[in-house]
C-alpha cells in the first residue's frame, strides 16, 4: 500500500532554467516570434524550442499560435504573472548581491563608548546613511573592553573606543584626543574659578571611571592626578561617564571628564579646565580588525577618515 501511494504522489515540477522564463516573457509581450528573438538577440528556433520545452514541463499549453499571431492562452496569461514575479525577484537578489559587494547596501554594526555620543561619532553615521541610503548603521552601547572583543569575535564590524595602542590583530584610525577637565559640584568652593590647578583639589574625594571598563582613561587619570602628587581618595567607581557625574552632581566627590561630556547638560555640576602642567587627554580611535575589511566597512572607515581630518584641521577635537 505504502508503494502505491508513492506512485501515485504527483512529480513536483523541473526545476526551470532562467532563460525559458526570460524567453517566454518577451514572446508574450511582443506576440510575434520574429519581434521577440529580435528583442533577445537569438533566431527563431531556439525561441520555439523554449516555449515546447516550457509547455511539456508545465503540462499544459501556454499560448495559442498560427504563422501570423501568437496568443495566451488562459494558463499563458497565469504564468506571465508569475514569470514577472520570478524574474523581478531575481533581479532584485542580483541588485543585492551587487550592492553589498560594492559597499552600496547592507549592515554595519558599530560600537560605541558613552561619551561617543557627545562627540563626532553621530555626525560620521548620519554622513555615511546620507551618501548610501541602503546601508543600516546599527549603534550598540559597549564598554572598550566590550568593543574589544567584539571586534575580535566578528559581533560587530568595527567600534569607537578609547585606547591608546591597539592589541594584536586590529587596526585603529584616530579621530582625535580630547583634554579632560575638572567636573565639579556646583556646590563646590571652585566651581567659579576660570580654570584649576590639580593641586587645589589634593583633599577631595574623586569619583573615577572603572578600570576595568576602560583601562586607558582610568590610567590616564592617576597618571595627571599623580603629576600633581595626588594620591586620590577614591569612594565610587562608575561604568559610564554619566554616571560619574550624576555622583558628582549628587556631591559624592570631584571628577575629571573628558571636555565632550559639557554637552550633556546635566544639572548640579560644572565644569573647569585645568591649569598648568597637569594636562591629560583621552584618546578616541576607531578600531576594527586587521584581515581585509568588506567593501562596506572600508567605505565607512574612508569616510570617517575625511571627516576626522577635516575636523583636526579644524580644531575639533
Amino acid at each position: 500500500m505504502v508503494q502505491d501511494a508513492i506512485s501515485l504522489a504527483p512529480h513536483p515540477p523541473p526545476l526551470m532554467k532562467t532563460h525559458l522564463l526570460r524567453y517566454f516573457v518577451a514572446l508574450a509581450e511582443e506576440r510575434h516570434f520574429g519581434r521577440a528573438a529580435q528583442r533577445l538577440c537569438i533566431t527563431q528556433p531556439p525561441l520555439s524550442m523554449a516555449l515546447k520545452t516550457l509547455e511539456q514541463d508545465l503540462g499544459a499549453s501556454l499560448m495559442d499560435r498560427d504563422a501570423k499571431n501568437v496568443r495566451l492562452t488562459p494558463a499563458g496569461e497565469a504564468f506571465l504573472v508569475e514569470a514577472r514575479k520570478v524574474l523581478a525577484q531575481l533581479q532584485h537578489a542580483a541588485d543585492v548581491v551587487r550592492g553589498v559587494a560594492e559597499g552600496m547596501q547592507g549592515r554595519l554594526d558599530v560600537g560605541i563608548t558613552g561619551s561617543m555620543v557627545y562627540r563626532q561619532v553621530p555626525d560620521f553615521c548620519r554622513a555615511f546613511r546620507a551618501e548610501r541610503p541602503l546601508v543600516e548603521v546599527c549603534l550598540h552601547e559597549m564598554s572598550t573592553r566590550e568593543q574589544l572583543q567584539a571586534i575580535a569575535s566578528g559581533q560587530i564590524d568595527c567600534g569607537f573606543l578609547n585606547i591608546a595602542s591597539p592589541p594584536d590583530g586590529l587596526q585603529t584610525l584616530s579621530i582625535g584626543e580630547e583634554p579632560f577637565v575638572c567636573c565639579l559640584p556646583a556646590t563646590h568652593a571652585l566651581a567659579q574659578q576660570p580654570d584649576i590647578d590639580l593641586r587645589e583639589l589634593a583633599r577631595d574625594t574623586f569619583v573615577m571611571f572603572a578600570r576595568e571598563v576602560a583601562p586607558a582613561n582610568y590610567d590616564n587619570v592617576i597618571a595627571c592626578l599623580q603629576q600633581a602628587g595626588i594620591h586620590p581618595h577614591t569612594r565610587h567607581a562608575a561604568r559610564q561617564w554619566l554616571t560619574v557625574m550624576a555622583l558628582v552632581s549628587a556631591e559624592q566627590g570631584v571628577a575629571l571628564v573628558p571636555s565632550c561630556m559639557q554637552r550633556v547638560g546635566m544639572n548640579g555640576v560644572v565644569f573647569v579646565p585645568l591649569r598648568g602642567p597637569q594636562q591629560a587627554m583621552t584618546p578616541a580611535v576607531m578600531a576594527w580588525r586587521a584581515d581585509q575589511p568588506a567593501a562596506l566597512l572600508q567605505a565607512f572607515i574612508e569616510r570617517v577618515r575625511a571627516m576626522a581630518s577635516t575636523a583636526v584641521k579644524g580644531g575639533r577635537g
